[in-house]
């Protein structure tokens, strides 16, 4: 895999001081934020794009708040977000959109993109392990609620599965049942 690696460069946030590097795959451009220290097996979460949720805060989903809670573990423990550029679980902005509104017809999030022709999930993880041996690393703590993200990083050492977990609300009780008991979240 081709992957052209920018430069590092300081991201001060709201959630505390990080440095963050883009990896470039293909026409997607990943971006890693960390804090370091990177100890023997640094605390790693796997977050795909969201710009609904991420930027727009829609409360359909939880990946803002999984985003947050993840810059907020790293902040205190060092670690990185590796943050993909997969939309819409890889069907892009503009399915994804198509999606919600199959959902608000009543569809859920599966049975939409079912509907539109694709699979329940569409992301890949190929790109992580690259990233992560440029770090240098090959054992993490796996922060996630998604079996499929464990189950896809075959080279990397798991040492530990730690949980994300925050509240629901109105708006996404649904969506998240469905990610539990449809999609086998660990929820």
């Amino acid at each position: 895999m081709k992957i052209k690696i920018s430069d590092v460069a300081k991201l001060p946030s709201r959630f505390g001081n990080f440095k963050v590097k883009a990896f470039k795959e293909g026409h997607k451009e990943h971006l890693v934020i960390y804090k370091e220290p990177l100890n023997e097996s640094p605390i790693v979460r796997i977050h795909s794009e969201c710009l609904t949720g991420d930027a727009l805060g829609s409360l359909k989903c939880d990946c803002r708040d999984q985003l947050e809670f993840a810059l907020n573990s790293i902040e205190k423990a060092g670690g990185m977000v590796i943050y993909l550029r997969q939309e819409g679980r890889n069907i892009g902005l503009l399915n994804k959109i198509n999606a919600y509104a199959l959902q608000d017809k009543g569809l859920n999030t599966v049975e939409a993109n079912h509907q539109l022709g694709f699979a329940a999930d569409e992301r890949t993880y190929e790109v992580v392990t690259t990233i992560l041996e440029h770090f240098n690393i090959q054992k993490i703590r796996l922060l996630t609620n998604n079996p499929d993200k464990i189950n896809s990083l075959k080279d990397i050492e798991i040492v530990e599965r730690l949980p994300i977990i925050i509240d629901s609300n109105e708006h996404n009780e649904g969506y998240l049942q469905v990610k539990r008991d449809e999609m086998g979240h660990l929820l």
